[in-house]
């Protein structure tokens, strides 16, 4: 197991370089900016919803500072974030079925003038 310590933005982190995966493939002669980058997924929870978001963090970060988070900062449990998540799927679930409904409207009530264009169209 070879590890590596990598700088990012003031930030050393230790890389278990067995297990780094290669993000992108190159042709010999493509034209690269070598700039490591690290992903870290966060969770943003508002009152009715809980969100996983991601932060790119490389030496071009700006604002974006990484901490240990202690157990008290974790004010949250799993059950209450798949409460969350549940809730704003079906909302989505929802918006969907409301999309559908006037699809299916437009189809039913809209398409009698295209046709009436069409015949229009055919007999000039």
């Amino acid at each position: 197991m070879e590890k590596q310590i990598v700088e990012i933005n003031g930030v050393k982190f230790e890389v278990d370089m067995s297990s780094a995966k290669i993000i992108s493939e190159y042709k010999i002669g493509d034209k690269v900016n070598v700039l490591p980058t690290i992903t870290v997924a966060y969770l943003k929870i508002g009152y009715n919803e809980a969100t996983i978001k991601f932060v790119y963090f490389n030496s071009d970060s700006k604002e974006v500072d990484i901490a240990p988070c202690r157990e008290s900062d974790l004010i949250f449990n799993k059950s209450d974030i798949i409460i969350k998540m549940d809730r704003e799927i079906a909302a989505k679930e929802k918006e969907v079925e409301d999309l559908i409904r006037k699809k299916n409207y437009f189809l039913d009530n809209f398409t009698k003038h295209f046709e009436a264009a069409m015949v229009v169209k055919t007999n000039e």
